[in-house]
């Protein structure tokens, strides 16, 4: 199995506009590739576009956020490079799309590191941080698993949330949580919380 990044990137729509979404780059030999599902706007951006940043961040509450629907995050130019990066990025990659595999579901849009920059210290890993990231992962798949799927994942994943979250983990599993639920009474799956 490859090596994912889990990161923010933002692409440019045909105006030029920034559109940040969370997605997992995946790190296969000397490509960095972006895969995004059919329909999405980060794939309509790409086909126009040719590059993209990704921001590392460990907030979890923009993942959760992003998930959720919100896309309002401060987001900070980047000298000589057309797409912006997050704000709150610990750092972030200039990539550069140099081939496209097309797939009905998932284009691969394999990607060169032009540089990357460092903005703030990694201050260590956290299971809550962890743990949000896989919640949001999931209420992005809800369709497409089963209702105890869903209830043990969450529930393996609130031991996580209860023993190592701060204030902005708790937040943003909230956040993540509400959503899920909102699935489960649109979809009339009881919930078991």
């Amino acid at each position: 199995m490859p090596l994912i990044h889990e990161c923010v990137v933002t692409t440019l729509s045909p105006e030029g506009r920034p559109h940040i979404a969370p997605l997992g780059l995946i790190e296969e030999d000397d490509y960095w590739i972006a895969a995004p599902f059919r329909p999405s706007s980060t794939l309509f951006n790409l086909a126009q576009h040719p590059k993209l940043t990704a921001s590392f961040t460990d907030d979890a509450r923009i993942f959760a956020g992003l998930v959720v629907g919100r896309r309002n995050w401060p987001l900070t130019d980047i000298e000589g490079w057309p797409a912006p990066r997050l704000s709150a990025a610990l750092a972030h990659a200039q990539l550069v799309v140099i081939r496209v595999e097309e797939h009905e579901s998932r284009p691969r849009f394999f990607c060169r590191v032009k540089r990357i920059e460092s903005h703030r210290p990694f201050l260590g890993m956290n299971r809550a941080r962890a743990a949000v990231l896989e919640a949001a992962i999931l209420a992005t798949r809800l369709d497409m698993l089963s209702p105890e799927k869903i209830e043990s994942e969450i529930a393996y994943l609130q031991i996580a949330i209860d023993k190592t979250a701060g204030e902005a983990e708790r937040e943003a599993w909230e956040m993540v949580i509400a959503k899920i639920e909102g699935y489960k009474d649109r979809a009339k799956i009881p919930v078991t919380r």
